[in-house]
């Protein structure tokens, strides 16, 4: 058994890495600019509401704790300063306070937006690193953080995963599980022919578990974290409209033509879908796993289609707990704007 810190405790992979950690029998506690209000796992979780660009809070919530793992981030959507402040400032004060109170280890969540729109694939561990927009680049100087911190002697292990889905995951995917729940077509960018890799959260919480317990030797390193099995976008996208019933299909829309839309309508800020979703949405989009296999074990259970399909599925169970909520988070449904309008051509 080992205490765990988590940041991000009451997000979306925060709470699945939470109930994973518990039903081994870990101790954990959550940091979270949000309160943690999970009524199935919050009585036996310390909880510490507050935001990781606070020191002071950060070195509140990592004493005591073996291995710290930092999920905290400020998403594509906040504003550029909340986005470099969170990220990138944030991490620091993690990677300082656990230095400081000896944790053993600081797992860093990142991300495959350090790859930018790249022009090859798959997307190696030591591939070049471009990202798009605010988010990509404080991406890439959180990681920054965290090699300094390597290099003091830390053990940082740093995971890279594709956009992840599962349980209490809604935002932009909510979309489609809402226009396929209410039997609408779902449209897509391109010819659908491009291979889009995703993950199911509960692989990614088994790769967290791997870099926090295997020999430090081993983890200190960077490793690429998706699915094994996905096919093209079309195809995993479909097999959600197939599990809804209602014999809709995947439209496929002119890339060009929809791109240029979809950026004239993020600047009027009617969208709530940003460069890098649409403008990766066509393109070919997948990395190379083999690193993690090799070295960690890692063996992801789900397909794309078997973790859209329980993501869609946790959605129909849930749906009356949503109610009017929406914001910017993963955990609620994202303001369909003028899309929402568009529903209907489908």
């Amino acid at each position: 058994m080992s205490k765990f810190m988590i940041t991000g405790g009451a997000g979306f992979l925060g709470i699945n890495l939470v109930r994973w950690l518990l039903g081994r029998g870990h101790e954990v506690t959550s940091l979270d600019v949000s309160p943690f209000d999970y009524v199935d796992c919050k009585d036996r979780v310390s909880r510490i509401t507050g935001d990781i660009r606070d020191p002071a809070t950060v070195v509140q919530a990592v004493e005591g704790a073996e291995i710290v793992v930092h999920t905290a981030a400020a998403l594509p959507l906040y504003k550029k300063e909340d986005i470099f402040s969170t990220d990138v400032d944030g991490t620091r004060n993690v990677m300082k306070a656990a230095h400081k109170a000896g944790a053993e280890r600081v797992v860093h969540i990142s991300s495959t937006a350090v790859y930018g729109i790249p022009d090859h694939h798959p997307l190696y561990e030591d591939d070049r690193l471009e990202g798009v927009g605010p988010y990509g680049e404080a991406k890439i100087q959180a990681e920054q953080v965290c090699l300094e911190y390597r290099h003091r002697g830390m053990c940082v292990p740093i995971l890279r995963p594709k956009t992840f889905i599962g349980p209490e995951r809604l935002g932009v995917f909510a979309m489609l599980y809402d226009w396929a729940k209410d039997g609408r077509g779902f449209p897509i960018i391109g010819k659908g022919r491009n291979r889009y890799q995703l993950l199911d959260v509960e692989d990614l919480c088994e790769a967290v578990g791997l870099a926090s317990t295997l020999d430090e030797n081993i983890v200190n390193e960077t490793f690429n974290i998706g699915a094994a099995e996905f096919g093209t976008m079309k195809e995993d996208f479909q097999a959600v409209l197939d599990y809804a019933g209602h014999g809709k299909r995947i439209r496929c829309l002119p890339a060009g033509l929809i791109v240029a839309m979809l950026k004239f309508l993020e600047f009027l800020r009617l969208s709530p879908l940003y460069k890098w979703v649409y403008e990766t949405a066509g393109q070919e989009s997948f990395v190379a796993i083999e690193k993690a296999q090799k070295v960690l074990g890692f063996s992801p259970r789900y397909s794309n289609r078997d973790a859209l399909i329980r993501n869609y599925q946790w959605y129909l169970d849930h749906l009356e707990e949503f109610g009017q909520a929406s914001g910017i988070s993963h955990r609620v449904p994202w303001k369909q704007g003028i899309l929402r309008v568009a529903k209907w051509f489908f």
